[in-house]
């Protein structure tokens, strides 16, 4: 028997091109989902790109509200009468003293964040925008001088019931200033007293910013004072002036820095005024031998606003003093050395509240 085979006829081979077609339009895909993800993030990135660029200021407005957010403080405000305080805290009063820190000219609550953020979060800490500043009442009828912003920060101590048991006081600058004659004025408030580079104290000698200051007011050019820019050179100069630290700052930034306070100016130039008035300049001076409390002075040895002899003129005249001076460092204590600060006050704190301590301070 004759078997048939069964041939299949043999075709030329020819390259499969199904393969290739499917990797194409997967590759294809693939460039597309890179582009519409990319689209998307381009989006808030244009976006914030445009915002730096056209709006500076409200970007430092949301870092700030960023800042905040994730240190934990909370913003909140109090009436007295219809006197309006801002105030921003973390923590709640407990069996350590509450801290209040006081800002200095024409800054407000939030400077202290780059400080919080190196405290313990077991400490109960408010930081209030002082008189006119920020989310504070601001009132044409407002007593401005040094004494008019002690009264007024009483009023916020006793409104948030603060004084209950006694607390610690810091103040910087213009906000030092306050807070000293706060201690001497209302001593059973305070339990202890820091303050950072204070304004307020009667010098033998004037440094170079304050014979600037003295001659632009012979000249009666007090338009143009160093501590008020508003243009963003001026701005520039003024961070100069006011840190050893030569921080390199974006134009858009100082743009922003300058477009946040240019609606505040005129307002600083009142209370620049009033501070440095005869009934208001050496408030601290006059009151300091007052001061009953444990104070702890920090001051920048490079400050160029306020002499940092001033410390050894407090530390004479109050008998609990501890002093203690930061080498490659201005005014801007806050700013330019946020960590040691926040831990030469938290040793402080321990130092003089330690149970059963009753050493005086070296």
């Amino acid at each position: 028997m004759k078997v048939l085979e069964l041939r299949i006829p043999s075709f030329p081979k020819s390259p499969c091109r199904c393969r290739p077609v499917l990797k194409s339009r997967m590759d294809l895909d693939v460039v597309n989902m890179f582009v519409i993800a990319g689209g998307t993030l381009a989006i808030p990135i244009l976006a914030f790109v445009a915002s730096f660029l056209l709006w500076p200021s409200a970007l430092i407005k949301i870092y700030y509200w960023y800042w905040r957010r994730t240190l934990g403080m909370q913003v909140h405000y109090v009436y007295h009468e219809d006197y309006q305080f801002c105030y921003s805290f973390r923590g709640r009063p407990g069996h350590k003293p509450s801290i209040l820190m006081l800002h200095g000219f024409s800054a407000h609550k939030d400077m202290w964040l780059s400080v919080v953020k190196f405290l313990p979060k077991n400490l109960h800490l408010v930081c209030v925008d002082m008189p006119g500043h920020e989310g504070t009442t601001r009132s044409s009828l407002d007593d401005l001088s040094i004494d008019g912003q002690v009264k007024r920060i009483h009023q916020f101590v006793e409104c948030l019931k603060l004084n209950k048991k006694p607390f610690h006081l810091i103040g910087t600058s213009m906000g030092g200033h306050v807070a000293g004659v706060y201690a001497a004025y209302y001593p059973s408030d305070v339990c202890s007293l820091c303050l950072v580079c204070p304004a307020g104290l009667q010098y033998s000698t004037d440094n170079q910013f304050v014979q600037r200051l003295k001659e632009l007011q012979n000249s009666a050019t007090m338009e143009k004072i160093p501590l008020i820019p508003s243009t963003p050179e001026e701005m520039s100069e003024m961070l100069q002036l006011c840190s050893y630290v030569r921080f390199k700052v974006p134009q858009q930034i100082l743009q922003g820095l300058v477009d946040v306070r240019i609606p505040h100016n005129n307002f600083y130039r009142k209370l620049f005024l009033e501070i440095v008035s005869e009934k208001s300049r050496y408030s601290l001076h006059q009151n300091m031998d007052k001061i009953k409390v444990p104070t702890q002075i920090i001051w920048g040895k490079q400050d160029q606003v306020l002499d940092v002899s001033g410390a050894d003129m407090l530390a004479k005249s109050i008998a609990n003093c501890q002093v203690e001076l930061l080498e490659n460092c201005g005014h801007s204590v806050v700013m330019e050395r946020p960590r040691k600060t926040a831990k030469l006050i938290v040793d402080f704190l321990a130092a003089v509240h330690s149970t059963g301590n009753t050493k005086k301070l070296d």
